[in-house]
């Protein structure tokens, strides 16, 4: 009989960050842009290793331009192109591979507004895996954020176009929600797992 998930208050994401630590790399789903951005928020002012953020969406990167959120000291922000993304990618697989390091690519929908063929798409799956293998080995976390969607199947699909997530048997995949003043982060993949939530005020 499964028991009912374990609910765990985490505000200084310390089980979380442990949490993405086991499981590289870190899919985190959302269907709400604006909660995804205040959990990245909240993760990278957590985090005093350096970080990488990947931002495909320009969501994060517009808060910060108009001076709605202070960017850390610690925080490099990409905002990658397809003209320059293999030189971006082999600069950050450069980085991981030396130290500790945080990245966050943010998101996974911004590949089909940069890329139009399949074969981009499955070439920034193969760096993601290869990310999170050089990840392992320096003690790094992978995280790729999704907008995404539930299908009739009780599958998630990521918007748009409901293109599958990438998946293997170590990644995590999670769905983040707001439920009146705190964020919740579940793992959607795990019987018995663990819930998490964070106040927001």
């Amino acid at each position: 009989m499964d028991k009912s998930p374990e609910w765990i208050s985490d505000n200084n994401l310390i089980h979380i960050q442990n949490e993405f630590r086991k499981n590289i790399p870190s899919i985190l789903l959302c269907s709400e842009p604006f909660h995804k951005t205040e959990f990245l928020y909240r993760l990278i002012n957590s985090v005093d290793n350096p970080i990488i953020l990947v931002d495909m969406d320009l969501l994060y990167s517009g808060y910060v331009k108009s001076g709605m959120i202070q960017k850390k000291n610690n925080l490099i922000i990409f905002n990658p192109e397809k003209t320059d993304w293999k030189e971006k990618v082999l600069e950050i697989l450069t980085k991981v591979s030396k130290e500790k390091i945080l990245v966050i690519i943010d998101s996974f929908n911004g590949v089909y507004n940069i890329f139009d063929d399949l074969e981009s798409v499955r070439f920034i799956n193969s760096c993601i895996m290869l990310l999170s293998t050089l990840g392992k080995n320096s003690d790094s976390s992978i995280i790729v954020t999704a907008m995404a969607r539930k299908k009739e199947n009780n599958e998630w699909a990521v918007s748009p176009g409901g293109k599958q997530i990438i998946k293997s048997k170590n990644t995590g995949v999670y769905f983040l929600k707001k439920i009146e003043e705190e964020l919740v982060l579940s793992n959607i993949d795990k019987v018995n797992s663990k819930i998490y939530k964070i106040k927001t005020k």
